[in-house]
């Protein structure tokens, strides 16, 4: 399943550099033009995102979506391909980034070329014009993950509890650390938190910090990291150190998965990217196709706790098309039933 989707994300970014390069679209000349700008086409939060994205879009007749990232984490390069699929992607464009600093002025061009823009993930700052965002609460889901570990710590657990972040800055991950930080702080005062320690998103580099870490705090209670890198590379750590401490992180790569499934991470929380990117892409052809104004504000998405009791439903849901379609089709019809109960004010998102 990995291989799979490295190779596929590498097909996407070629596409995406030789469409650029050529200034054609992911389809003909006519139909409704969509694009996702996503951070990167290599890990796999920004894929799902991505193949949410096309699900939706794959719904509407002639709508045609071009998704467009660099193959690392690159802001200035993701600013030109946005840039580029402003071109391209008339009708509206989803944009997912990890520096949101570098984007105001990008984004706030293309509103001013009367391009629909919807930011996903991560909150866009003053000054980008985009008014409609598709995200988490990321400060609860932190509190969702910490809570969890707390209950299998028991009420009257001392000691320490190791979090990790993998690019600090980033408001997604410095959000989700606090959560977890003010869940142990209020539940269990005993615990002493240290962190967030960066711990860098490329899986090599995040592997050798996470294993000096665990070294470094061969009595903590848990390891707790914000992103997908964590979670796989603190189960690998895990299991060839045969540690005792409980170990968990965020998303759905298939070794963390794995890892809940056979009992090394207590967990993992599941932002549910698949889900946010359909929604973004799902709004964008609805505007586009059926004049629907975009909503104004925060559209929360929703997140998923993913243990042993429900690991093996998630598996076989990520496992295929058909069984993604059984499982999100519904779930997209009920929330876009009432969009607005979903929908809070733009300056709430966290």
């Amino acid at each position: 399943m990995s291989t799979s989707r490295s190779t596929r994300g590498l097909a996407i970014a070629a596409t995406t550099l030789l469409l650029a390069g050529c200034g054609a679209t992911s389809g003909g000349s006519g139909g409704t033009k969509l694009g996702f700008a996503v951070a990167t086409t290599s890990e796999d939060f920004a894929q799902q995102m991505a193949d949410g994205g096309e699900y939706a879009a794959a719904k509407f007749d002639g709508v045609e979506l071009q998704v467009s990232g660099p193959p690392g984490v690159d802001g200035p390069a993701e600013v030109k391909l946005l840039q580029d699929l402003g071109r391209t992607a008339v009708d509206g464009i989803a944009v997912e980034n990890l520096a949101p600093d570098l984007f105001v002025r990008p984004m706030s061009d293309l509103v001013r070329q009367e391009r629909r823009l919807v930011a996903v993930d991560t909150v866009p700052l003053d000054g980008s014009d985009v008014t409609t965002y598709v995200g988490n609460d990321n400060v609860a889901i932190g509190r969702m993950l910490a809570e969890e570990a707390i209950r299998l710590l028991g009420p009257d657990a001392g000691g320490t509890v190791v979090v990790g972040t993998t690019v600090p800055g980033v408001p997604v991950l410095d959000q989700r650390a606090d959560g977890i930080k003010q869940a142990f702080a209020a539940k269990l005062p005993n615990v002493r938190v240290l962190g967030p320690f960066e711990t860098k998103i490329e899986p090599t580099l995040n592997f050798g910090i996470w294993n000096g870490l665990v070294k470094a705090n061969p009595r903590a209670l848990a390891f707790l990291g914000t992103g997908d890198q964590d979670s796989y590379n603190l189960a690998k750590i895990k299991q060839e150190n045969n540690g005792k401490y409980l170990t968990a992180g965020f998303d759905l790569n298939a070794a963390t998965l794995r890892a809940v499934k056979d009992g090394t991470n207590f967990a993992t929380l599941s932002p549910e990217h698949f889900m946010k990117g359909a929604v973004a892409i799902r709004m964008l052809a609805e505007a586009a196709t059926k004049d629907k104004p975009l909503p104004e504000g925060w559209v929360d998405a929703g997140a998923l706790l993913v243990t042993k009791d429900n690991v093996d439903e998630i598996i076989a849901r990520q496992g295929s098309e058909p069984a993604k379609d059984k499982w999100f089709g519904p779930k997209l019809d009920e929330f876009f039933a009432d969009l607005g109960a979903h929908t809070r004010p733009l300056n709430e998102a966290s």
